[in-house]
């Protein structure tokens, strides 16, 4: 099996690499990236000679597609829609099956903030995904849309849960990356970056379609504050979540639901924070006048705020899931929960956003090269991890001491 990670250079794509590489089904692992130099380091940190550093600009369509037709399965760990979506459509021009992190659903594309997202001349971007979809069916192309963390495992959990009752009424997936708590009390926002923080920003911006009253409705990002206690794997702690654009695919996949939203966990503090910058117009990315110069406020907050938010050494990370479905099961209430409490690697240098992201998706990855997953087209997570493969697919991740507990009431 050979499997090509794209965007190889990076913490996501690196922890791909190093999972694959223990794997003795797995006999390459091409990285990719524009500068050597990165994808060399990553080599020897991952100290695999499987290992392949491919130096490549998207742009050049026919090297790009010639690179593909090498490999088996691709990975995308890409950090913005533009890109993911320029290799999107190459791997399925070139017949490579693919797995993608981004939270975009590819097959029903956000209208807000679109990244420089480049729709084919003379189609709408409401068309644009159906299309993709039906050219990935045709050319045999199997692309789980999706597959992380969140989305990713919250998918799977909460799907799963679905099938396993008679009626799904509501569904909440509370997800999030966050420092240590001794690491959040040194930065502000009580946050620490673990991803693309100018993507995070976005996702506190946009507007979003959650599931009200069983209907498809539109909301503010950040909106639907709520605070709970997370009292699992030996914690208690306070945490509190918001509302977030990161499980786009149920809206398509899960349309029987009467409520729906997936939200972002954080620590306390955070989130009057965020308002707060949002209140003041700091997080807006039409240009403001400032002296005669135009200045665009997001980008002016990243420049100062992201130094500031970056881990100093030794501090860690944590990824946290709290998940909750209710239904009916035999005429009866059910309550699904799914936790987890997840954190870094300090050993191997790993940070748990890098685990709980990378691992499910080296682990779809080798489902699909081993043709496990079979279905066609744009897959979301919930509809590619079904019955038999979801008990494999946790026991994978419990081989890599991730653990989700399930528990039913």
């Amino acid at each position: 099996m050979r499997i090509l990670v794209f965007g190889g250079s990076g913490k996501i794509g690196s922890a791909v690499a190093w999972d694959l590489a223990g794997d003795k089904e797995v006999d390459a692992i091409g990285i990719v990236g524009r500068h050597r130099e990165t994808l060399e380091k990553v080599k020897q940190s991952v100290g695999s000679e499987k290992i392949i550093p491919h130096i490549l600009d998207i742009n050049d369509k026919e090297t790009a597609v010639a690179l593909m037709k090498q490999y088996d399965v691709g990975v995308l760990t890409l950090p913005n829609r533009q890109t993911s979506y320029k290799v999107v459509h190459l791997a399925i021009d070139a017949g490579l099956n693919i797995v993608d992190t981004i939270e975009e659903f590819h097959r029903t594309p956000d209208a807000y903030e679109i990244e420089g997202l480049e729709v084919p001349a003379g189609m709408k971007l409401s068309d644009y995904g159906e299309w993709l979809h039906k050219r990935a069916c045709e050319n045999n192309v199997t692309f789980v849309d999706g597959m992380g963390f969140a989305p990713g495992l919250s998918n799977i959990t909460i799907g799963d849960g679905i099938r396993k009752i008679d009626v799904a009424e509501r569904a909440v997936a509370r997800v999030g990356g966050i420092p240590s708590k001794e690491a959040a009390a040194k930065h502000p926002l009580r946050y620490m970056i673990t991803w693309a923080f100018e993507h995070v920003l976005r996702e506190y911006m946009i507007r979003l379609n959650v599931i009200k009253n069983g209907k498809i409705v539109e909301v503010d990002a950040a909106t639907d504050f709520e605070k709970f206690r997370f009292n699992q794997f030996g914690r208690d702690e306070g945490l509190e979540c918001a509302v977030t654009p990161g499980m786009p695919s149920f809206l398509f996949t899960r349309p029987q639901l009467k409520e729906f939203a997936e939200k972002t966990v954080r620590w306390p503090g955070h989130w009057l924070g965020v308002r707060t910058l949002k209140e003041c117009g700091m997080l807006d990315i039409d240009p403001v006048d400032y002296k005669g110069n135009e200045v665009i406020p997001r980008e002016f907050l990243l420049s100062i705020i992201t130094p500031r938010l970056l881990p100093n050494e030794g501090e860690t990370d944590v990824c946290v899931m709290y998940n909750t479905l209710e239904g009916k099961k035999n005429g009866k209430d059910i309550k699904i929960e799914y936790f987890m409490w997840d954190e870094a690697d300090v050993e191997n240098d790993i940070s748990s956003m890098m685990r709980v992201t990378g691992f499910p998706m080296a682990i779809t990855a080798r489902m699909i090269g081993r043709g496990e997953i079979k279905e066609k087209g744009i897959v979301a997570p919930e509809d590619a991890i079904t019955s038999d493969l979801y008990t494999k697919f946790i026991g994978e991740l419990k081989k890599r001491n991730i653990n989700i507990l399930e528990v039913q009431t």
